[in-house]
């Protein structure tokens, strides 16, 4: 399987957010592909809160850290590119990984 950092939203309408990655995890699996969505990982309860500034870049660092390993990011960008993935595309491109944009078929999932 390919290895790939995934970026889609967290901010914002958290909840959405959440069920739009959990459809992108989906959508990259059924590719072929294994995929780290650190932001659905190190955000659940007991892990690390988004809303703390340093809990925050904890999880922004740890997903990243998994660029060495990865052959692309992909970036579902139907609900738009947040900061976070802003920082996840130009941490790629300064790896000289590819980036790849996808959307779900249908738009939102």
């Amino acid at each position: 399987m390919r290895l790939v950092i995934l970026e889609s939203p967290y901010a914002g309408d958290i909840e959405a957010n959440i069920a739009y990655a959990r459809a992108c995890v989906r959508d990259s699996l059924q590719r072929g592909e294994a995929p780290i969505a650190s932001h659905l990982l190190y955000t659940q309860a007991g892990i690390l809160n988004d809303d703390i500034p340093g809990e925050r870049f904890l999880g922004i660092a740890a997903g990243l850290s998994w660029g060495p390993m990865a052959e692309a990011t992909v970036v579902y960008h139907d609900r738009g590119i947040s900061r976070g993935m802003e920082h996840g595309i130009a941490r790629a491109i300064a790896d000289g990984r590819p980036v790849e944009y996808r959307s779900i078929e249908g738009g939102k999932a």
